[in-house]
């Protein structure tokens, strides 16, 4: 296993499928990945919060795995109302980075085969999230991903 690098980013699963949520500070990652741990949970899926704000990545075994800093496990940042309590676990295998969008959007297509550099000659796919008015950012990243609703 490599020595953790901490990645400015959240980090949650929904089923088995381990998300990291990218993005400039301010840019609803917490916000948005809160609501797809509920949105998931309201539809029986398994869901949970890795890390939020900090994650801590390692290679182990090929895979990119995702860990909390031990100061802010438990914790999430709520933007205006402060640090909450969120059920987490303790680790989990990361398969796609999200980047939360808001309109309006420079491009209508985003590149073809688009990943994200997470650790050094390492990557993770990424996914651009369009943020829009009146639809969820859990039901837009379902119509994008609708493997995630496999259990």
């Amino acid at each position: 296993m490599t020595a953790p690098t901490n990645v400015h980013a959240t980090a949650i699963v929904i089923g088995t499928t381990g998300l990291l949520f990218t993005g400039p500070s301010g840019s609803g990652k917490s916000a948005i990945a809160l609501h797809c741990i509920e949105e998931a949970r309201g539809r029986g899926l398994f869901a949970a919060m890795v890390s939020d704000d900090q994650v801590l990545i390692s290679e182990a075994n090929g895979r990119l795995i995702a860990r909390a800093p031990k100061s802010i496990a438990g914790l999430a940042e709520v933007r205006g109302a402060g640090i909450v309590t969120v059920e987490t676990i303790e680790a989990a295998v990361l398969h796609r980075a999200i980047r939360p969008m808001e309109a309006p959007f420079a491009e209508r297509m985003p590149p073809q085969a688009e990943r994200l550099a997470v650790l050094p000659a390492r990557s993770l796919p990424l996914t651009r999230l369009p943020l829009f008015t009146g639809a969820t950012a859990f039901s837009t990243l379902i119509a994008i991903h609708p493997e995630l609703l496999d259990p």
